[in-house]
């Protein structure tokens, strides 16, 4: 019976220490993103030079409609492609480099366990002090939809970051 963090990671003393995506959703949510969903078909889909398995797909991609299929030019997030599904990973620690310019590393592990040394209360306890956010997204071409910075954690405001759940594990 480990419980999870229940209050925002900000309140629990956590700091984002990474932000990376996997393309598609790695959790599944029938009807939401599964098997059934769609997306740009494109043969196999190469980033970062390597082949990857497709993850989950929403059901929202619609191939009719420019927004699903209209390409946008990438300034950082290049071989992201319109239409596709992607899963964000926003990683948390109280171990983290919290408020500093090292505050996000890659791998996300240096900057889970930046000062694993100093900080770490025991294994029993890092439920406490870990957490990772996830949100899941089709990239649409519509600035309608844009969102300013992804940068710091899930979107939260409306409806966004309602339905959440939090487990450990």
């Amino acid at each position: 019976g480990r419980v999870p963090i229940t209050t925002t990671y900000l309140e629990a003393g956590l700091c984002p220490v990474n932000v990376h995506w996997h393309l598609g959703a790695e959790h599944l949510s029938v009807g939401e993103f599964d098997e059934g969903g769609m997306g740009p078909d494109d043969g196999k889909r190469r980033l970062a030079g390597d082949d990857i398995r497709k993850g989950f797909r929403c059901h929202h991609y619609d191939k009719t409609d420019a927004r699903f299929t209209t390409e946008y030019a990438w300034q950082h997030c290049v071989d992201m492609k319109v239409g596709e599904t992607y899963e964000v990973h926003w990683p948390h620690s109280d171990m983290g480099a919290c408020g500093t310019p090292n505050q996000y590393q890659t791998p996300f592990y240096d900057g889970v366990f930046c000062h694993v040394g100093t900080k770490l209360r025991g294994l029993e306890y890092t439920q406490e002090q870990i957490g990772v956010q996830g949100q899941i997204f089709t990239i649409i071409n519509d600035e309608d939809y844009f969102y300013p910075d992804l940068f710091r954690g899930m979107i939260v405001m409306g409806s966004y970051g309602e339905d959440v759940a939090k487990y450990t594990g």
